[in-house]
């Protein structure tokens, strides 16, 4: 072979010449092998792609019979070749006979031959196929022809993914980009979606391949370099990666990647190659990316998606793109699918157009979340390799009830949700038939049920939804989707509408409730906490910085002039802090007083029962606030010790287990005994199970994501109320330790013909 590193750049030029011409896909195929064996001086050159059935099949060769393309194939892992496309690492032998995965195929011929180098044709990590040079002499093959080599099975790639070859494939036997792909997540929020990928960031397709002048190229790769590492920088010290609470040694593992000396010496080396500086960047993007997936390790194999973004946002810079990852034209069945994404972007997206939300990472906690289950978008997230299987346009299905997404999924699995889809449509009829029905029980026990929302967006479901009134508003939704603290003028304008919307029913308006899990890229008083649900936080931080404090109760006092103002604290550990809390928000009505601002006509103040102390404290709570509201997903994560966050305990404990349940009725005493209204706001009132189990042990009024209160009201209207609550107290009084609740809960719905 030859010796100079002229060889991949005469190879490359060829290519180019050859992608312009008006081939025909298998004619263009026939050219490249061609090319190849050529300006290799190799005596065989193949390509084998890999089909939807797990199998390599022989699409082109110099050398071998030509009559076994379209005939020959291997095994996913089976071969020299097949063993190449499972590891999606190269393969270079001296003597590949004396390989033990070595598999001879007599119809090629290729019995003769002795050294073997094959690569793996690889796009966004995924391997397409095999592409193989062969001669008759041992050698190796050194490291500038496998790079040489490499290079062209990604351009081949590129002509894999825009579907240039879909003609040659025979009925039954598609190329394994277009399989159907199912994977595994957590359900974030209910629901059924059917529709086509929109790719939060889409993939960045490079068309420019070829360069004409290296060291232009070279040039043009270190502006963008020293232009990433810059914003990295940036990025790092006003906290944005550590969005969701990663531990600084991630953040470092983050800037290693933008300064690591290998990964710059491999994207030179691909220029000096011939490669454009952004088809360097996709060449080792997709090099790396396939190593790492088979790394052992987990922690280094999740830290691909750090890279991956890395790549991602080199190659904008390259190419002069923003950021804003807003689709021009999005289908009206849109599924959105992202590494993760923030608040403030999703509701950049047409809301109509939305049918689902696919999260390769994300916690149930998420700020993301939080918005998707608001505007009721089913969710999945946890779904690893999601965003590098799918393609924009691919067929995709959620399954926010199963946590399960469905990729180009075959007509039978697509048939069966497209039924599901219609009975949920038909229930959906049904719990909009019983909007206007009172919440009453079978037994003619009145329930409040209320609805939780925190954005505009949320105003219109309080009607749809037929809830009595707003038992949460979020107020501090206002803050993350916003790119600087909100004034005290955009938080009255919030707050009124809110309250002109709800139309004379209660609103229920929770004070700021952010650090912790929600922090604020643009608050600057927030520092690295180890424990940081428990740190500074909710009523916490505002008690320490007042001023906040003061801000949002003078907006709420202004918006609610001639009106009723139910105020409730969150996170409150100790009565000091209630007293603490009324200082500020009487001072805010004197000095309102003082210059004639219409003001409520009544306030009333409530807490939020989320720390575990507050159950020592209960009779002076009660007499401190007018009302309480029981946070129970703080409450449970607090008293179970489990992080909602963390995946291998999230699912762990059951919320609807005999302690939990008695201690949540313990609340629901005190306040019936102290003549205070409990509300319970929470996951559990959102599903009909646990809706029920709460209301038999004495809630009489629950708040849910609006989605839940039609088929709440429907377990509700079928419920003989008293005969629940005396099966509950009997329950509740065995041995926690023997005691299935949710199994009992089953029981009794199937005993009494109740909808659950």
């Amino acid at each position: 072979m030859r010796e100079t590193a002229a060889g991949p750049r005469i190879l490359l030029r060829r290519l180019r010449e050859m992608m312009a011409e008006a081939l025909e896909p298998q004619e263009r195929l026939d050219r490249i092998v061609r090319e190849i064996a050529q300006n290799m001086v190799a005596e065989v050159c193949s390509l084998y792609i890999l089909r939807a059935d797990s199998f390599l099949e022989l699409y082109a060769t110099e050398g071998l019979n030509p009559g076994s393309v379209h005939l020959a194939q291997l095994r996913l892992g089976q071969g020299l070749v097949g063993t190449i496309a499972a590891s999606a690492r190269a393969l270079n032998l001296s003597d590949a006979q004396k390989h033990p995965a070595f598999a001879y195929l007599p119809e090629t011929g290729e019995e003769i031959y002795h050294s073997f180098l094959g690569v793996p044709v690889l796009r966004a990590g995924r391997t397409l196929g095999v592409l193989v040079v062969q001669n008759r002499t041992k050698r190796h093959y050194r490291d500038d022809e496998v790079e040489a080599l490499e290079t062209v099975a990604m351009v081949i790639a590129e002509m894999i993914a825009t579907g240039d070859l879909a003609r040659l494939t025979r009925p039954g036997m598609e190329l394994d980009l277009r399989r159907s792909v199912s994977m595994e997540g957590l359900s974030f929020n209910e629901g059924v979606g059917l529709g086509h990928v929109v790719l939060h960031e889409p993939r960045i397709v490079v068309t420019n391949l070829f360069n004409e002048d290296s060291d232009q190229e070279m040039e043009r790769l270190e502006v963008a370099l020293s232009s990433l590492r810059l914003s990295i920088d940036d990025m790092l010290s006003r906290r944005d990666v550590a969005f969701e609470g990663e531990h600084r040694a991630v953040l470092e593992a983050y800037r290693m990647f933008a300064n690591d000396r290998g990964w710059v010496r491999r994207l030179e080396e691909a220029v000096r190659n011939g490669l454009t500086a952004e088809a360097a960047v996709e060449k080792v993007q997709s090099d790396m990316r396939a190593r790492m997936l088979h790394m052992t390790d987990p922690y280094l194999r999740e830290r691909m998606s750090d890279f991956d973004d890395l790549a991602n946002r080199l190659l904008r810079q390259l190419m002069g793109r923003g950021p804003d990852a807003l689709a021009e034209v999005l289908p009206k069945d849109a599924i959105l699918v992202a590494r993760n994404m923030g608040a403030a972007e999703l509701l950049d997206y047409p809301r109509q157009k939305l049918r689902g939300l696919v999260l390769e990472d994300a916690a149930p906690t998420s700020h993301i979340v939080i918005v998707a289950r608001a505007i009721g978008l089913p969710t999945v997230g946890q779904v690893k390799g999601a965003v590098s299987l799918s393609e924009n346009g691919d067929a995709i299905i959620v399954d926010g009830e199963e946590g399960q997404v469905h990729l180009r999924p075959q007509a039978d699995i697509e048939a069966a949700y497209s039924e599901k889809v219609r009975f949920r449509a038909r229930r959906q009829q049904l719990y909009r038939e019983l909007r206007d029905r009172p919440p009453v029980s079978k037994d003619g026990v009145a329930v409040e049920l209320l609805m939780n929302a925190g954005l505009a967006v949320d105003l219109p479901q309080l009607a749809q939804s037929g809830a009595a009134g707003i038992g949460l508003f979020r107020t501090e939704l206002q803050f993350m989707v916003a790119s600087t603290f909100p004034r005290v003028e955009a938080q009255e304008r919030l707050y009124r509408e809110v309250i002109d919307a709800a139309d004379g029913k209660p609103v229920t308006f929770r004070t700021i409730d952010i650090g912790g899990d929600k922090v604020l890229p643009y608050f600057k008083g927030a520092q690295q906490e180890e424990n940081p649900a428990l740190g500074w936080r909710a009523i916490r931080l505002t008690l320490d910085r007042p001023g906040l404090l003061r801000t949002q109760v003078r907006a709420l006092l202004k918006a609610s002039g001639g009106r009723e103002l139910k105020l409730m604290l969150p996170m409150v550990t100790e009565i000091s802090e209630i007293t603490r809390a009324r200082d500020i928000i009487d001072r805010e009505v004197r000095h309102l007083s003082r210059f004639a601002h219409h003001l409520p006509t009544s306030l009333k103040l409530g807490a939020m029962v989320e720390v575990p102390s507050l159950l020592w404290q209960l009779d002076e709570l009660m007499s401190a606030v007018d009302f309480v509201s029981v946070g129970s997903n703080d409450l449970f994560q607090f008293v179970m010790a489990t992080d909602r966050g963390n995946t291998r305990i999230a699912d762990r404990f059951d919320p609807l287990c005999a302690p939990f349940l008695r201690l949540l009725r313990q609340i629901a005493q005190a306040g019936k005994e102290a003549d205070k209204p409990v509300t319970l706001c929470g996951e559990l009132a959102g599903r009909p199970i646990s809706a029920m189990a709460l209301l038999g042990i004495g809630y009489r009024a629950i708040s849910m994501a609006p989605a839940s209160v039609g088929p709440v009201k429907a377990m509700l209207c079928e419920l003989p109320l008293e005969a629940l609550s005396e099966r509950m107290e009997i329950a509740l009084a065995k041995n926690a330790a023997t005691t299935d609740i949710r199994a009992e809960l089953r029981q009794f719905a199937s005993e009494h013909d109740i909808p659950i």
